[in-house]
This record gives C-alpha cells, structure tokens and sequence, in this order.
C-alpha cells in the first residue's frame, strides 16, 4: 500500500503522521509530568494511564510515519532527535501544567478534538491510519469521560475551582483553533480519503464543548486573540524546555539499545 503513493501524497502522509504523532507524544509527556503530584491517589493513577494511552499512540502514528517516509528512521529517532523546529504538535499540548484546573481543561479540549477525529480518521482510505484511529478511540472514549467529569466538577464546584476552571478555560481558548486549521496538505489528503475535513471535526467539537461548559456554569471568552503557528514548527518556548528533559536520556546515549 504504501509502495504505491505517489511522491506528493507520501510527503503529504509524512507530514499529516507527524502532527497526529507530534500531538500525542507532546500530551503524553505533560501528563506524565503529574505521576507522583496529582491532587489524589486515583487522580495519579488516572492521568498516568492517560499518559501511557498517549504514547502508545505516538509510537504507532510516528512509527507509520517512519514508515511511510522510508528513510530509515523510527519512532524513536523521530521523537528523539528532531530539533523543537521541527515538531508538528499544536501550541495548545505544550502548555504548561499550571494547576490541576489547566491540566483538564486542556485535556478536555484535546479529547474532544480527539475522539471525533480518530472516530472519523477510522473510515479513512489508508488503511494503516485507518486501523491506528480505532484502536485509539477505544481509549479517548475513557479519556473523554474522565476530563468531561472532572470539568463538571470543577467548573460547578467551590468558588475557587469554578474560578481557576474559568482562568484556564479563558487561557487555553486562544490555542483551540489551531486543532482545525485547514492547510493544503490537509486538503489534498482529505480529497484523496485519507484525512478528514477539519470544518466537519470543528462543528462537532463546538457542540460538545459548549453544552460541557455551559453545565459546568464556564463561559467561552467573548474575544480571544487566536494563536496558532506548531503545524509548521513555529512553537512556544515552552517546547524546548520539554524537549530538553525528554529527550536528554537519548541523545546522551544515541547508540544504547533498549
């Protein structure tokens, strides 16, 4: 199958890995930030295995991409020895923790995104992708439900988790449009079957994301400035403090084998 892409579609696939890739490797690792720090045992726990979901999905979107650009290199050297410029994660994953509050609504809105990509993504042309798309959605369905409930929670709770619910959801509002972001690499493989239209993904997460916050008593920012610029390397500063702990173990040791 892959054998038989043309040169412009195989850099367009290449390229489209590495920001589904790119985007669960960057969470996962923000999530693993809380193991041992979480408000609570279960809350530990919880987001740990987030974390791991996270992951195993870089592993196997990086994995095909690798696969896909046929030049030698794996999951490993694409999470380990790509400069921060060439990351393809939107901004928003790459925000720091802050506070619990941050770290669901943050969370809340990438599973959302997420669950109705992976659950369109698994109708695709491309097999591979089409395969990876639904083993991960069995696990976004969890995600979803956990970040949904802890959002209600907070959001309609005490006074001050209502409020820094509101600070994080007025905060983190400026990265979302970056997550539907049409550019021609999306639009050529969303002609050919292969991704999906992103307007039809943005309705859909419109809807679940508004009926959430407005049960949780948040409201969406009135005007927000909307920041986007990480599908095309143009990343915040705080990429490049996460790169430097995440990959330092590798580029100590570029030839140990595990």
């Amino acid at each position: 199958m892959i054998n038989e892409i043309d040169d412009i579609t195989r850099g367009d696939l290449f390229e489209y890995l590495l920001r589904l890739g790119d985007d669960r490797l960057i969470l996962g690792h923000r999530l693993s930030e809380w193991c041992g720090h979480a408000p609570m045992l279960e809350e530990d726990i919880a987001l740990a295995n987030i974390a791991l979901d996270c992951l195993g999905q870089a592993n196997a979107f990086l994995s095909l991409a690798g696969e896909v650009e046929n030049k030698g290199r794996t999951e490993d050297t694409l999470a380990y020895f790509r400069e921060a410029v060439d990351f393809r994660n939107v901004k928003l994953v790459e925000q720091p923790n802050t506070d619990f509050a941050y770290t669901i609504v943050r969370q809340f809105f990438i599973d959302v995104f997420a669950f109705h990509l992976y659950e369109t993504l698994s109708g695709s042309e491309y097999k591979p992708l089409a395969a990876i798309a639904e083993k991960s959605l069995k696990e976004v369905k969890y995600h979803i439900r956990h970040s949904s409930e802890w959002v209600l929670r907070l959001g309609d709770g005490t006074e001050e988790s209502h409020n820094k619910t509101q600070n994080a959801v007025d905060n983190l509002w400026q990265y979302t449009n970056e997550l539907f972001e049409e550019d021609s690499i999306n639009k050529r493989l969303t002609q050919t079957g292969i991704a999906v239209n992103l307007n039809y993904i943005k309705e859909k997460w419109n809807l679940q994301v508004e009926r959430i916050l407005q049960k949780a008593t948040l409201k969406i920012p009135e005007r927000t400035y909307l920041i986007g610029g990480g599908r095309t390397g143009n990343h915040s500063e705080h990429l490049g403090h996460l790169l430097a702990e995440m990959q330092i173990v590798a580029r100590s040791f570029p030839d140990a084998t595990w």
